[in-house]
Formats: C-alpha cells, structure tokens, sequence
C-alpha cells in the first residue's frame, strides 16, 4: 500500500537533504582583550620577561637617569663576581664608614666601629635597610690600594667593567652607593633591567633581597636587625625584591621582581613622582605582565608598613 507523503514530510526531507537541521551554524567566539599598557608616573621604565628574556614594555627605555641607592645591585653583583668568594670572610668595621655616612646623611645599617662581620651579613646591611656604610666597607674590602680611598676607587672601576661586560652600554658609576657627588652615576632602564636579571642568576643575592626582616650578630655578639626598605615585599603577591633608591635628583626609584606560577618578571622605575607612587606603578607593571588585576589575595595592594626606626630609601 502507498503512504501517503504530506507537505510537512516533503519539507523535513528537504531539511534533512541540506543539512540545514543537522549541523547548526558556531557562533562567533568573542574576542579576547588584551591588557592595556600600564600608565605609570615614572619617568622611565622597564618590563621584562625574566624567564623568556624578553622585554614586555616599555617607557624611555634607553634615556640616562641618576639611579640613586640602586645602585647597590651592581655593588652586590661586583662582589659576588669575585674569583674564590668567601662569604664568610669577617670584615672589620672601620671609622671611615660611619663618618662617611654621617657627613653625607646617608641610609645606614648602623655598622659600629671595631665590630667584625661576614661578607653576607654585610650583603643583607647593603640590601636591606640600604646601607651605605656596608656598600664602603665592601668597597674597602673587594678593591685594591693602600687607602681606602684608593679601593673603593678601585671597586668602583670593578663596577664599570662589570656593567661594560654585561652589555650596560648606557651606564655609568661614580660611586659605590648612588650618593654622585659630580652627577656622573646613571643608568637606563634597559639597562637597569639586564643587570637585575644578573643579580637574580646568584642564589645568595635571591635570598638576601626577598628578605622582609633580618637578625645578625657580629663575633661580639652585637645583634642588628634591619628592615627591608622595598614596601612591595609582602605587598605583591609574588614579589621577590630587589632595591629601592631615592635621591634629589634621582627621585624614587626602585627596581623590582615577582615570580607566579613558575614566572618571574623583572621591572625598573626611575624617577617616580613619589616613595609610594612607585610601588603603585610597579603593580600595574607587573599586573600587566601576569594578565591579572590582583595584586594580592584580597585584590588591593597594601603597603607594608615599616617600623619607626627602620631605614627609609
């Protein structure tokens, strides 16, 4: 017997015949925003993909600027570059380090006379609560002369060939500490960069500047305690240092890292509009890097607060 075919069939097999009914056409996937460049208040900065080496952005990358106690990180990297290092070396503290410092009126790890301490106690008094007078004693210690005035001179060209061997084309040192007494002690952002990509490749160097607080003691017993001046450790989830400096014609300046998720990005700020603006601009940088707009757990970044008598830099 014939079945009958209605309309409706004869229009389903036309549906099914095109397919039209089978396979439904894909939406439009939405596009995916990418982060906006940071606006930072810095006159010069620098991001850099550490683990790639691979810069992410950018602002006055090669214009020369004072960098004020940042200067430290290539006083460090001079150390630790030292053929046969001994950190355990003691170091005998000098009167010419304290008065140093108190005729510049200078950040100090208040380093008393006569005391005798390591090399590394010595790195963590340079790092931390920025010790000028710890950056003279290494100087004194790692140059070459019958004066002090002669080995800190002499590291200071240690400085120089380290930073002309790592590609540092744009920098210069005139000091161990960042404290210019003619103005010739400047760097880039480019190269700020390559040297705390440097830093970072020493253990010791990593431990010391991730550092919030340490307790040391000299042979004597004496204990210090210093505080790290960068604000963004324990701030920034992530953060893992590196220095902060600021002077009159530097500004704030502060050079920086963070690791997430087995990344660490690397950052530089010279001549910030103020002490704190800069830890603001470091977050957006480093927000940028990682794709996220959360400084922390909680989403808002919260200063670490320094005690009373810490050291400011």
């Amino acid at each position: 017997m014939r079945l009958g075919i209605t309309r409706t069939h004869r229009l389903g097999a036309a549906f099914l015949a095109s397919g039209a009914f089978v396979v439904a056409a894909p939406l439009a996937a939405p596009a995916y925003a990418a982060p906006a460049p940071p606006t930072v208040t810095a006159k010069g900065a620098y991001l850099l993909d550490n683990t790639a080496n691979k810069k992410l952005w950018s602002k006055g990358a090669d214009t020369k600027r004072q960098m004020a106690s940042t200067t430290k990180v290539m006083t460090a990297v001079t150390v630790l570059g030292t053929a046969n290092l001994d950190l355990d070396k003691k170091v005998t503290i000098k009167k010419d380090y304290r008065t140093y410092v108190t005729r510049n009126g200078a950040s100090t790890a208040d380093l008393k006379t006569g005391d005798k301490v390591t090399v590394k106690q010595l790195l963590y008094a340079l790092m931390l609560p920025s010790g000028c007078d710890a950056a003279m004693a290494l100087a004194d210690t790692y140059g070459t002369g019958t004066t002090v005035s002669a080995r800190t001179k002499s590291f200071i060209k240690k400085m120089n060939s380290n930073a002309a061997k790592l590609g540092m084309t744009n920098t210069k040192y005139d000091s161990f500490d960042g404290i210019s007494a003619a103005g010739n002690n400047y760097t880039t952002p480019r190269d700020a960069a390559t040297l705390a990509r440097k830093a970072l490749s020493y253990s010791t160097l990593r431990g010391v500047v991730k550092s919030q607080k340490t307790v040391q003691k000299a042979t004597n017993g004496r204990t210090y305690t210093w505080y790290n001046t960068n604000k963004l450790l324990g701030s920034y989830s992530g953060a893992i240092g590196i220095k902060t400096g600021t002077g009159t014609s530097a500004g704030p300046c502060l050079i920086f890292a963070a690791t997430r998720n087995g990344r660490t990005v690397v950052g530089v700020l010279l001549h910030s509009s103020s002490g704190d603006a800069r830890y603001t601009d470091a977050t957006k940088m480093l927000n940028y890097a990682f794709k996220t707009s959360s400084s922390s757990a909680a989403g808002t970044l919260n200063l670490r607060q320094l005690p009373a008598a810490a050291q400011r830099d």
